[in-house]
């Protein structure tokens, strides 16, 4: 009996450590997204003030779309914020679980997860449902505020230290000022020919921006290979 009973405390004990641990992580990151929203919507609203002057107006947008999700949109573009509700555990061979930080204190592993998704404003407001975005990158926040990134070109290169990076108002500030500029370079290319040769006549009663010929950036090329 006794046996048994410190079993029963042991596994209450792990699940009310385990559950408190993620609710940490949890709070932490809905903290550093509602910090996101707070400098995409200023970053908006100083950009909007630039363009008053401009002969050429560029449209900046802000939209609260949920708790978990915001839109930043520039010019022809939509970045879309996403927070995921559930928290993780970086994968045991992941290069950071190799650093003294996390050996040192292994719950330092468990993080929630921003994604940055990248669409064509057009794709939005044409109801392009066939349309495609990519994941320009993932932001991991511990319960100590410690992040690093992953993504595409300096989106995953210049944010990468666990051990020394604390996400404050002033690396979020980068974060979305390096997002922005590798999406404004991101270009769109002409889809490949094959892919566009045959419509249906009932694909081109519907008009081209509802056709099911999908618009994206690098269409027909592995977004992967970027590397550029």
């Amino acid at each position: 009996m006794q046996q048994s009973s410190r079993n029963s405390m042991s596994v209450i004990k792990t699940i009310i450590e385990k559950s408190t641990l993620k609710q940490e992580v949890y709070h932490k990151t809905l903290d550093v997204f509602n910090l996101f929203k707070k400098e995409s919507e200023e970053f908006v609203g100083l950009n909007k003030s630039r363009m008053k002057k401009s002969p050429y107006p560029v449209l900046f947008e802000y939209s609260d779309r949920s708790v978990f999700e915001f839109q930043l949109k520039f010019g022809s573009d939509i970045l879309i914020f996403f927070m995921h509700s559930n928290v993780f555990e970086i994968p045991r061979d992941h290069l950071v679980m190799k650093s003294s930080y996390i050996r040192e204190n292994k719950t330092r592993s468990y993080c929630g997860i921003i994604h940055i998704f990248n669409f064509l404003a057009d794709s939005f407001k044409y109801n392009r449902t066939n349309d495609i975005g990519y994941c320009i990158g993932r932001i991991f926040v511990n319960r100590e505020n410690h992040y690093f990134t992953e993504g595409k070109r300096e989106i995953g290169l210049l944010y990468n230290n666990f051990t020394g990076n604390i996400l404050d108002q002033k690396a979020i500030r980068m974060i979305i000022h390096s997002s922005v500029l590798y999406t404004v370079n991101f270009d769109l290319l002409t889809p490949p020919f094959e892919n566009i040769k045959e419509v249906s006549v009932a694909e081109m009663q519907t008009t081209l921006d509802s056709m099911s010929i999908s618009t994206g950036k690098r269409l027909g090329f592995r977004f992967q290979a970027d590397v550029e």
